[in-house]
């Protein structure tokens, strides 16, 4: 009889329990529906370049698109111009040598607003997706995309290197046409960018 009360009590206990942590998953499930998504944040800070002899570069994600980082200093920099892909195919081609769109059906164009509404949507794909290291895969491309240099016939391979240096310095370069009194650095100063990590 003994036996029988412990069982009863045991198994009580097991459907108690279970019917419990059912609702409980129900509860989630249902809250989950009701309440609007976590906002995803545009990362603060970004670290480039762990593994580079230079050193890493720290760059200020938040300075970048929300200050008056512009060419001309009046606004800030416009998310495409460095995730120049988030944008639709016939804007990009606009843009020689570009010429990929990410997702390649895309209708949008990424901006903070739309991020900030719905980061899936704003689809960024990290400089490295493409731009991936020398002899390594992209991970959204068949192969690292490749553009003739500008000023010869050369065919040059958009490492993760070539296309920071270039995007990066060429507008730092730029800058520093318009405004003489930019701290931003420029081509030949690395070290301004690049610290050795402690």
């Amino acid at each position: 009889m003994k036996r029988i009360i412990m069982f009863t009590i045991v198994a009580s206990f097991l459907v108690i329990g279970f019917l419990v942590s059912n609702v409980d998953i129900s509860l989630t499930r249902a809250l989950a529906q009701t309440t609007e998504p976590s906002q995803v944040k545009i990362p603060e800070v970004i670290i480039l370049g762990k593994d580079v002899k230079l050193g890493q570069v720290t760059f200020n994600h938040v300075n970048h698109n929300g200050g008056k980082y512009s060419i001309d200093g009046t606004s800030p920099i416009a998310c495409i111009e460095c995730h120049h892909t988030a944008q639709p195919a016939a804007d990009v081609a606009k843009h020689p040598p570009l010429k990929t769109a990410w997702p390649a059906d895309r209708t949008t164009t990424l901006t903070a607003e739309l991020y900030a509404k719905d980061a899936k949507a704003g689809g960024v794909a990290a400089c490295r997706d493409c731009h991936a290291k020398a002899g390594t895969v992209p991970k959204l491309l068949d192969k690292i995309p490749e553009v003739k240099h500008e000023s010869s016939t050369a065919i040059m391979s958009m490492t993760n290197q070539q296309a920071f240096h270039r995007n990066c310095a060429g507008c730092h370069t730029e800058v520093a046409k318009v405004n003489k009194a930019t701290k931003g650095p420029t081509t030949m100063q690395c070290m301004v960018c690049h610290k050795k990590a402690a």
